[in-house]
This record gives C-alpha cells, sequence and structure tokens, in this order.
C-alpha cells in the first residue's frame, strides 16, 4: 500500500498504545478538554467498547486549583454524567498522585 494510501486509510494506521495526554489550567477547563480529548479518541479507536480510561489527578496541582477559587463540584459529577452517555464498558479510573505534576493525565488504553 502506498504512503498515500495508507494516509488517506486511518485504519491501515497503528496507534501508539495507551494514548496519554496532559492537562493543566482551571478544573472545569481541564474536564472539557478531557471530554472533547475522549471524544476524538473514540473516533480513532472505532470502537467504544474496546476502550478503557484512567485519570490521574495531582494532589499537589488540585490543591492549587482549589487555593485559586477553582470548585470541583457541580462540574466532576457533570463531566462524569456525560462521559457515562458514550457507552464506555466502565466509569473512568481515578488515581490521586502525590507528586506534583500536570493538573490531570489521561491514559486511554484499547484492545485491538
Amino acid at each position: 500500500m502506498s504512503r498515500t494510501a495508507r494516509l488517506l486509510n486511518p485504519a491501515s494506521q497503528t496507534l501508539p498504545t495507551p494514548l496519554v495526554w496532559t492537562f493543566d489550567g482551571p478544573f472545569e477547563d481541564c474536564l472539557a478538554d478531557i471530554e472533547d480529548t475522549l471524544r476524538r479518541a473514540v473516533v480513532l479507536v472505532g470502537d467504544v467498547s474496546r476502550i478503557a480510561l484512567l485519570i490521574d489527578l495531582s494532589l499537589p496541582a488540585l490543591k492549587r486549583r482549589v487555593d485559586a477559587g477553582d470548585t470541583l463540584q457541580p462540574a466532576w459529577g457533570r463531566f462524569i454524567e456525560r462521559t457515562a452517555r458514550y457507552g464506555l464498558p466502565a466509569a473512568p479510573r481515578v488515581r490521586h498522585l502525590r507528586n506534583a505534576g500536570p493538573l490531570a493525565t489521561l491514559v486511554i488504553a484499547y484492545r485491538n
């Protein structure tokens, strides 16, 4: 298959496993960006039933956001409600990290 044909046929391209993105900034903006990234990843992978999500939250970064005036609720509850509509096989797993870093890291694992 030619390079042009591979570029035009996304099914012929292999995706890295897992897919990883980092997010920083206001909490509600990060959640919106995570949801947008999830939508795009579903299109890339092609089948939502093959996807598992992990969200790493940096507790020091989260504390800085709360100290800056960000609120966690109701944004987190709305985020969980919206992601539930995607038909994922399981809710996103959230892991709380004690080390400094970006506010959130989204890891999307999928089966080929």
